[in-house]
């Protein structure tokens, strides 16, 4: 299985100094997110030239490292229509472009009503915030169909897709049988201190629901603050999500999913934690 680092993970800079890090750090490839990680860029319509997409690619490929998987994350529900306008119309461009790049996926999340905070508000488990979510990814699949790639989403407990039935339905509604819709699972992102410890309830929901359509899983693990009574990010293999069981699992089910560090501590310690299961 090919295991994946944000190369904003690691820092800011040139394509070929992500991409030499990303190699050296042991990584096979990179979810790219172009204005947080390469220098410069911007991602913004219009300045995916062909010469910037190929110094981008070859500053990562001349190291070995692929690039599956371009981040364009944008709030579809934010208040300001413009921010909405704008992110829409960039992740649409990185569809177009994804194949340049080696990419066969663009991601985002789903947005909440809190704006930039991109946290829990009432109002983003509501009808409306599904029917405005939906208005503004329905062109997507098929953008993505004649672009030759998928579109990639992944839900959120404080987010408008607040449990994977919601992502699901989506889905279904906007893309029936998925052709060129695929979900990207992260299990931290549906807890919080209410649910975490259905978080194995959460997982099986998510195999199950998006079944054949998974390409790729966040890799995180957490603790319980027990002063602060929330969570907290903890180096993979040493907190209460359950990789041990659940990684043999993904191998077996899912064998061409993507493993994507994101926000990981100790990134050492947790790539030689997976790299022990999964080979």
């Amino acid at each position: 299985m090919k295991i994946l680092i944000r190369p904003h993970d690691i820092g800011k800079g040139s394509a070929d100094w992500l991409g030499q890090n990303a190699h050296e750090w042991g990584f096979d490839g990179v979810q790219l997110a172009i204005a947080k990680a390469v220098e410069g860029q911007n991602g913004n319509p219009g300045t995916l030239t062909p010469e910037v997409v190929k110094e981008i690619r070859d500053g990562f490929n001349n190291h070995g490292v692929e690039i599956p998987l371009l981040g364009a994350y944008f709030n579809p529900v934010h208040s300001n229509k413009d921010k909405v306008k704008s992110g829409a119309d960039k992740y649409a461009d990185h569809l177009r472009h994804a194949a340049e790049f080696g990419a066969k996926f663009v991601a985002s999340e789903t947005g909440s009503y809190n704006d930039d905070k991109w946290t829990y508000n009432p109002k983003n488990q509501t009808e409306e915030a599904f029917q405005e979510v939906k208005s503004i990814f329905a062109p997507m699949p098929q953008i993505a169909k004649e672009a030759g790639v998928c579109m990639a989403l992944e839900g959120a407990w404080g987010h408008c897709m607040y449990k994977p039935e919601m992502l699901k339905r989506l889905a279904d509604e906007i893309d029936p049988g998925q052709e060129n819709f695929r979900f990207i699972v992260d299990i931290y992102n549906y807890l919080y201190i209410g649910n975490h410890e259905q978080r194995a309830e959460i997982f099986d929901k998510c195999l199950e629901l998006f079944k054949g359509k998974i390409l790729g899983f966040h890799m995180k693990d957490y603790v319980v603050n027990p002063e602060t009574n929330e969570l907290e990010i903890a180096p993979l293999g040493q907190g209460l999500m359950l990789w041990k069981e659940w990684l043999p699992r993904i191998k077996k089910e899912c064998p061409d999913a993507l493993l994507i560090f994101e926000g990981v501590k100790d990134v050492p310690a947790s790539l030689k934690f997976v790299r022990e299961i999964v080979g």
